[in-house]
């Protein structure tokens, strides 16, 4: 009974042939140089032509696509090399679909910029390719500025590693008394450093009053050889760290002109939780400069501040509509559950390989909830107890994102509920299994009195 039902199906469905959803279609094969543009071959008598990647050669590949008649573009994510000619075609009315190189790369026969344009062509004409996901032109300007700022992020803690490398060579162990000499106490002893003292007891006078180290301990960690070689590295270093903090200036400046441009709302956020304001925050008011762009408070879930706001913002905007539902959100992140399964049988679960900024951020988002006494938190221990610290990571983080999502959607602001909300919850829902094992059993659970505890 099953096999003929299995047939007729599959005879159903092999009579269905691919329909042709785009006929205006074409390809183009991305490069550093040149582009190689295929467009339908009874549109012109040379369907297939190459264009340098000057900006007039750019024009001329838009104009011949409108001679042939051509209304949507499929071009493969080549490095950066797409971006301009992307935004050209965007700005002359083509429809234009950025495509994942994976779904395009199994092309018949030799290998050429002519046939992978060509196979473009084919694929987009019967609608057998998808777009990636690019918001609106005023978020990919923030997200830039965000990415740039992250850039200079990383710069600078490696002219903080230079400094260490400086002061190790020179046997000056600062970093085993001091925690971090990126702070007000290591930045101010290295200045003076830089000047010309060498007194350790006056360096380590310049402590500030929250370090828990001694200045006996501080000047016996300054006393080392000082040769000129390595104090002309820490001077270069501190120099390298001073020009990227004022590249991080003017870059929070951008970010918070652009962020006025995409606010929705005046209204400020209520006050939420006191947190600790970090070090590598921007110094402008940012929480409010969000709330004002998403008209929701994306802080006030548990683990999500400013910073990590500010990522998944810059990378996704506030429109959800590209996304139909939560889960197609989460899939577009790469924290979803991967579904191999080959004869009925689930043969990986593991979630994909995605090189995605804001899922990185969520990520670490989500290992921030280890000491959270909130019903996330709880959520995220009881994940780390169950399964491997990665895999909790991941599944945490994949709830975190289905939260963004549900408040940029509905506009509603998210409520902890406690940590004791979420253990009580846990507990009606384990004695609800237990109750319904024991009835399948032909049992039942009897509640007995907590033990009293003697002395």
């Amino acid at each position: 009974m099953m096999e003929g039902a299995l047939a007729t199906r599959n005879r159903s469905f092999s009579r269905q042939a691919l329909e042709l959803t785009h006929p205006n279609a074409a390809g183009i094969d991305i490069g550093s140089a040149s582009h190689f543009v295929a467009v339908p071959p009874d549109r012109d008598d040379e369907p297939v032509r190459e264009f340098a990647s000057f900006t007039t050669d750019l024009h001329r590949l838009a104009d011949w696509l409108r001679d042939c008649g051509v209304d949507t573009v499929a071009m493969e994510s080549t490095g950066v090399y797409w971006i301009p000619l992307f935004e050209l075609l965007d700005a002359r009315g083509f429809t234009v679909l950025l495509v994942n190189a994976r779904h395009v790369k199994n092309v018949s026969g030799r290998k050429s910029d002519v046939l992978d344009c060509q196979w473009l062509q084919q694929l987009m004409s019967y609608g057998l390719l998808r777009g990636a996901f690019r918001p609106d032109d005023q978020v990919c300007v923030l997200r830039a500025l965000a990415r740039q700022r992250a850039t200079l992020l990383k710069t600078q803690a490696r002219s903080v590693q230079h400094m260490q490398k400086a002061l190790v060579q020179m046997n000056i162990q600062l970093a085993n008394v001091i925690a971090d000499v990126a702070g007000a106490s290591g930045q101010a002893i290295l200045r003076a450093i830089v000047a010309g003292e060498r007194n350790p007891y006056v360096l380590a006078s310049l402590k500030n009053c929250r370090v828990r180290a001694t200045e006996e301990e501080i000047a016996r960690s300054l006393q080392g050889t000082w040769r000129a070689e390595h104090l002309f590295a820490l001077r270069q270093a501190l120099d390298a760290f001073d020009f990227c903090g004022k590249q991080l200036a003017q870059c929070d400046e951008e970010i918070e002109a652009q962020l006025q441009r995409l606010h929705i709302t005046a209204v400020e956020p209520d006050k939420g939780k006191k947190r600790s304001k970090a070090r590598n925050a921007p110094k402008f008011d940012l929480r409010t400069r969000l709330f004002q762009m998403c008209g929701v408070d994306l802080t006030r879930i548990d683990g999500i501040d400013v910073t990590t706001a500010l990522v998944v913002v810059s990378e996704i905007g506030t429109d959800m509509s590209r996304f139909p539902t939560d889960k197609h959100f989460a899939s577009w992140l790469g924290l979803c559950p991967g579904t191999k399964i080959t004869g009925g049988k689930v043969m990986s679960s593991k979630t994909k390989r995605c090189a995605n900024r804001a899922a990185q951020a969520l990520r670490l988002a989500a290992a921030a909830l280890r000491t959270s006494q909130s019903a996330l938190g709880a959520y995220f221990r009881r994940l780390c107890a169950r399964m491997d610290k990665p895999k909790a990571v991941t599944a945490a983080a994949h709830k975190l994102a289905r939260l963004i999502y549900s408040m940029l959607t509905k506009g509603e602001e998210y409520t902890d509920q406690g940590q004791a909300y979420y253990e009580e919850r846990y507990r009606q829902r384990v004695l609800h299994n237990l109750n319904r094992r024991a009835q399948q059993l032909g049992m039942a659970l009897v509640p007995t009195a907590p033990a009293v505890q003697t002395a």
